[in-house]
């Protein structure tokens, strides 16, 4: 049965785990090595994963999906203050085994992602999707999530040397 519930820190090994996958499958996609460099988790992940379990800081949540109590995915997110004052919910992470797709586990930690974002009263909720993903943008896409903005990006590097 698959389900979601809160991450807890007994919950860090599993999760570092899939953090760690999640970053490796994102990164030879387009637009992932950059995303790997900026916005993806770095080494050692353990103190990110550890600090947002704990709970120690209230704008951080860790979410895990489970499928018969085994954890195949997590997510996480943070709670932005905006220039007017209000919150902005920021999904940073969402990932979920690949064993473990398109059977109600990502659906399961999104919805207490957003959850907690209504109840904290933030007016809205924003996550990225990099370019060509079109699977994780019909995913956010189902809970009401369009594009708001597009960032667009040149290296300049040399032909050949890769950005990551």
């Amino acid at each position: 049965m698959e389900a979601a519930r809160w991450g807890t820190r007994a919950d860090g090994g599993a999760v570092t785990a899939l953090a760690r996958q999640a970053i490796e499958e994102l990164r030879p996609h387009r637009g992932g090595q950059i995303w790997s460099l900026r916005e993806a988790h770095t080494e050692p992940l353990e103190p990110v994963i550890e600090a947002a379990a704990s709970g120690v800081d209230p704008t951080v949540a860790l979410v895990v999906g489970t499928v018969d109590e085994v954890v195949v995915g997590y997510g996480m997110a943070r709670m932005e203050t905006l220039h007017d004052g209000r919150l902005l919910a920021v999904v940073t992470d969402l990932y979920v085994d690949p064993l473990a797709r398109a059977i109600g586990v990502g659906e399961a930690m999104m919805d207490l992602l957003v959850e907690r974002a209504s109840s904290l009263g933030a007016v809205g909720i924003d996550a990225l999707a990099l370019p060509g993903d079109r699977h994780t943008k019909n995913f956010f896409e189902t809970f009401g999530l369009t594009a708001r903005a597009i960032v667009v990006h040149r290296s300049l590097l040399p032909a050949g040397e890769s950005e990551g």
